[in-house]
């Protein structure tokens, strides 16, 4: 099978634990034939959706880890599969190549995750879905609901709709001098909504990063730590990832998503458990295939390139 990885420049992504590098390491091995693809090189022309595709010839050396052939201009259906696998922000050109690659289903490209899929589900906000699942949340622009919202809970998690790796992301208390500024800046001045969550304390013992591959649940989280004095536990921002098996609530939580996001288009999502509630739900670019392998020996990259082989074929 052609395999085709929309990334982000290939010289700025770092072998030793890119989730993408191992999805391709692993469809190599199988010999399966991989490209990549920069994202403003999506095109639509004569009907179809095209791209210069760059074949790859991916190694295993972590500091010479590919060389890149010539790139053709390739119509995406032409491809067994096109993986979108670029990081946020989900900006605008994020969601116009979500259109385009809308438009290469429709002359017959297979893409994972489905682009309708992920515009329709917010990492931060697709959580509202599951009440049942998540801590006390608040979504609003207003100063004033927000301000209500910390009074009630008295310890609680500000970030933006928008952000990724622990970026913009605040604890405030009830008795924060800084908190009307907090809330002026990530708000813009009430122009911006965003997101405000009851602290979880068992943020302490990691915020657990569970993969969901083609409705099914990886047996291992990836807790990522915070260093002293943080309270965000992002590998990004200093946090230490510690692979262990999933808890029964864990379990219960991604046994009852995996299924559901899989019908929905989302071959591969990585949800946030803190404690014993759902934070967040990542479609665009999930990671932590690396350092679960790394940890556990469970071949994360084989179970996503079993589930992307079976996709292909049905």
């Amino acid at each position: 099978m052609k395999f085709a990885f929309i990334l982000d420049p290939l010289e700025g992504l770092k072998a030793d634990k890119d989730s993408s590098i191992a999805m391709m390491r692993a469809a190599q091995a199988r010999g399966h034939a991989v490209a990549a693809i920069m994202r403003p090189a999506l095109v639509w022309r004569d009907g179809a959706a095209h791209a210069a595709a760059a074949p790859l010839t991916v190694r295993e050396d972590d500091h010479d880890w590919f060389e890149a052939h010539a790139p053709r201009q390739t119509p995406l259906a032409a491809f067994d599969a096109v993986l979108m696998r670029q990081d946020p922000p989900f900006d605008m050109e994020y969601v116009a190549a979500t259109w385009l690659l809308e438009q290469a289903e429709a002359s017959g490209a297979r893409v994972f995750n489905a682009p309708c899929a992920v515009r329709d589900h917010s990492e931060k906000l697709a959580i509202l879905a599951f009440p049942q699942l998540i801590p006390e949340t608040v979504v609003a622009r207003e100063a004033a609901a927000l301000n209500a919202f910390i009074d009630a809970t008295g310890d609680a998690i500000l970030k933006p709709l928008d952000g990724m790796g622990g970026s913009g992301v605040f604890r405030v208390r009830r008795d924060d001098p800084n908190r009307n500024v907090i809330i002026e800046t990530l708000t813009g001045q009430g122009a911006r909504t965003i997101m405000a969550q009851r602290f979880l304390p068992q943020i302490a013992e990691g915020d657990k990063r569970i993969l969901l591959i083609g409705g099914a649940a990886v047996p291992f989280s990836l807790a990522r730590i915070p260093k002293p004095g943080e309270t965000r536990g992002n590998l990004a921002t200093g946090g230490t990832g510690v692979a262990q098996p999933l808890s029964r609530r864990e379990r219960e939580i991604a046994e009852h998503l995996a299924p559901l996001l899989h019908r929905r288009g989302i071959l591969l999502a990585g949800i946030d458990v803190i404690g014993d509630c759902l934070t967040e739900i990542n479609v665009t670019s999930p990671t932590c295939f690396v350092e679960i392998t790394r940890q556990t020996g469970f071949d994360v990259a084989g179970m996503f390139v079993d589930a992307l082989e079976k996709a292909c074929r049905t």
